[in-house]
């Protein structure tokens, strides 16, 4: 997670940058850090922030279980912990899943497939995030190009 989409989350969840610090158990100057790109966003911070934006008004709690969107085997199934622990809105949350052929062993790895995951799209929404963020972008370089001339303002 960047520091971009770690700002994005926390806006979209509506805090302060204070009351995310409280949410995620951190310092304010730790989630200030994250922001400004300064210190790398924890897998655990990353998790929790995830997990939160993914419950937020239950949503996830209502789509379909990842064994039946992926068309999981039986066998497969039975070695997931996402079944064992039925938890297939949230297969994306839990380590060790076993998900297009193979188990996902650490969290990098994992979120390199969860990312392109209908799923991850369901309950995160992460194509959401990524294009809201790139209009808020747009948005504030418009607003940088912005000169004024003779108590005009023009953009560049």
């Amino acid at each position: 997670m960047d520091s971009k989409e770690f700002s994005f989350l926390r806006q979209r969840l509506q805090k302060t940058q204070r009351q995310m610090a409280e949410l995620l158990g951190t310092s304010l100057k730790a989630v200030q850090s994250f922001e400004q790109g300064w210190r790398k966003v924890p897998v655990h911070i990353e998790r929790q922030a995830l997990f939160l934006i993914s419950n937020r008004r239950g949503g996830s709690r209502k789509s379909r279980p990842c064994w039946d969107i992926r068309g999981c085997s039986t066998k497969n199934r039975e070695a997931c912990p996402a079944w064992e622990f039925n938890l297939g809105y949230l297969c994306w949350f839990v380590n060790g899943t076993f998900c297009r052929g193979e188990t996902q062993e650490s969290w990098p790895q994992k979120m390199k497939v969860c990312r392109g995951c209908e799923v991850f799209a369901q309950t995160v929404k992460p194509a959401n995030l990524e294009e809201e963020g790139r209009s808020r972008v747009r948005r504030e370089g418009k607003e940088g190009k912005k000169k004024s001339i003779r108590g005009r303002t023009l953009i560049r």
